[in-house]
């Protein structure tokens, strides 16, 4: 772990925006993203008793996905079509596993998410790691390729390996790293972990 690039981009960060995220331009981005919002839907749409409700969940679950502004308009796309496309059982497994995600046994839930969408060739880190970011954000990780990338490359994160793959074994270690190397900053910029990664991803090299 580089904690010395840690800081170097900690206060490269605060000398930008001595204001942190309270300054006009990070209001400015937490508008758009509209995080809370989409924090406090998942927490309506994705509870224990809302989940039991098949039909009511999938819509749901599709806007959730399609109000997310951390998906990829193309991911969010092909989403879409598969909700339209799914028959009931599929249905039913689907939302199966993200109650088992988030309410059950969350490497269970995991697997059996990457398991359904793997058949359909969505098996992508935003589509599975988009329920836990949302509900426990100051806990769980959203999975973007580009920026993990760029955040184990540069912090020198050697004790977990990405895989483009969707793994319960990753998601679980890089989310305990980000969970203890975010202690060393200001805290701030910890708020969240969408927060924490958005702040690496705007100050580590490209």
């Amino acid at each position: 772990m580089n904690l010395k690039e840690l800081h170097t981009a900690e206060n490269f960060f605060f000398r930008q925006f001595p204001e942190g995220f309270e300054s006009e331009e990070m209001n400015d981005i937490k508008r758009k993203h509209k995080f809370d919002k989409a924090v406090d839907f998942a927490h309506l749409i994705l509870s224990k008793k809302e989940l039991k409700q098949i039909k009511n969940s999938m819509t749901n679950i599709m806007k959730f996905v399609s109000r997310s502004s951390m998906v990829s308009v193309f991911e969010k796309m092909r989403f879409r079509d598969f909700v339209k496309e799914m028959d009931d059982i599929t249905q039913f497994e689907l939302v199966d596993a993200i109650y088992e995600l988030i309410h059950g046994n969350e490497e269970v839930g995991f697997n059996k998410l990457v398991n359904i969408l793997r058949i359909y060739n969505l098996a992508k880190w935003p589509l599975v790691s988009v329920y836990l970011a949302y509900y426990r954000p100051k806990k769980d990780v959203f999975v973007k390729p580009t920026t993990v990338k760029r955040i184990i490359k540069y912090l020198e994160l050697d004790t977990v390996v990405y895989n483009s793959k969707p793994t319960y074994e990753f998601y679980s270690g890089y989310r305990k790293v980000i969970n203890t190397i975010k202690l060393e900053v200001d805290e701030s910029l910890r708020t969240s972990n969408a927060a924490f990664s958005g702040f690496l991803m705007m100050t580590l090299p490209g």
